[in-house]
């Protein structure tokens, strides 16, 4: 046999095999700050799969978990750029182009996730997309990855606002953030999210509030004492790409990305849901106390918030989409 010919054969075969040698026409590098077995890195996968097997293979997405790519905020400017990088982002992250977003992320302002995920399905949020693309030239695929309701770990007991008084307290460095933990009593610090569990567990900072599944995929129950649940904000996140590779796809790959970045976002705001209460009582069996308390004082502290960053309105923007 000659050599064209065995170079023939072996193309052949890198064809007809999955995943093959030869590259996909296109790709999406999807990182987060999140570990390899928080439920949005694994339903990440199942969309993975789903997308390269509905595209024959056209369409390849590469994971880059644990912060691989650098903070949120290293992936979002690689995307604003027109990278082909994607990342999963809160409302505060593109506040900074649509103010409006800010309300998706205020302090008690939905009673539970359901809430949210019927707003992300109306013409009003559909309208800041549109303008988050045109003023950034970032889109979200959707909004439905839903990581959990976010609570206080601290070293110490809390159930009060008072509690918190000179309590360092990690953020997302964000205004809206920033000015929801101040108003909660404690002292805002905001950090990169890999920087965590070590300022902790050094006295850096004296605690963080974070969702259930952050807490156990990252392990911050082994560096703190108390998780009070606050359950301040619900944390819904959206899939963010940029909008000029998004429209660098042909038609139905663009469906295709769409289509499953929907699905599988579901996927996670249900593997979240119902995997919160098992995953407290873990913690608890490692002795760290988690606690429920009234949030009354804390919803009362929080009030100022929404004059100050001007979301009353917002919110009843969102309440009327709502039929309310």
């Amino acid at each position: 046999m000659n050599i064209s010919r065995i170079f023939l054969l072996a193309t052949v075969a890198a064809v007809a095999m999955p995943g093959g040698a030869l590259a996909a026409d296109y790709t999406l590098k999807l990182g987060s700050v999140l570990a390899p077995t928080d439920p949005l890195q694994v339903a990440a996968e199942g969309m993975k799969k789903a997308v390269e097997e509905r595209s024959d293979g056209r369409l390849e997405i590469e994971l880059y978990p644990s912060s691989q790519l650098g903070d949120t905020q290293d992936m979002m400017d690689q995307a604003a750029a027109g990278a082909n990088v994607g990342t999963f982002v809160e409302a505060s992250r593109v506040s900074v182009f649509v103010p409006e977003f800010d309300v998706l992320v205020a302090p008690y302002a939905f009673d539970n996730v359901e809430e949210i995920a019927r707003f992300v399905e109306t013409d009003t949020f559909a309208s800041w997309n549109d303008q988050l693309r045109e003023k950034s030239g970032l889109t979200l695929l959707s909004y439905n990855w839903y990581q959990g309701a976010r609570h206080l770990l601290t070293k110490k007991p809390v159930s009060e606002p008072a509690d918190l008084e000179g309590v360092r307290v990690r953020t997302i460095g964000q205004p809206l953030w920033v000015e929801t933990i101040q108003a909660m009593g404690a002292v805002p610090t905001p950090l990169a999210w890999a920087e965590v569990y070590p300022s902790i567990q050094t006295g850096a900072i004296d605690g963080a509030e974070a969702q259930p599944s952050a807490i156990w995929g990252s392990k911050l129950h082994e560096v703190v004492s108390d998780i009070t649940l606050t359950g301040h904000i619900h944390l819904m996140s959206g899939l963010l790409v940029s909008d000029a590779w998004l429209q660098s796809l042909p038609e139905d790959l663009r469906t295709i990305i769409t289509e499953e970045a929907k699905n599988w976002g579901a996927s996670a705001l249900k593997n979240n849901v119902e995997s919160a209460d098992k995953i407290f009582a873990d913690i608890r069996e490692t002795g760290v106390n988690v606690t429920e308390i009234d949030t009354t004082p804390f919803k009362e502290a929080v009030q100022p918030v929404y004059e100050k960053l001007n979301l009353t309105e917002m919110v009843e923007e969102v309440r009327a989409a709502l039929g309310e």
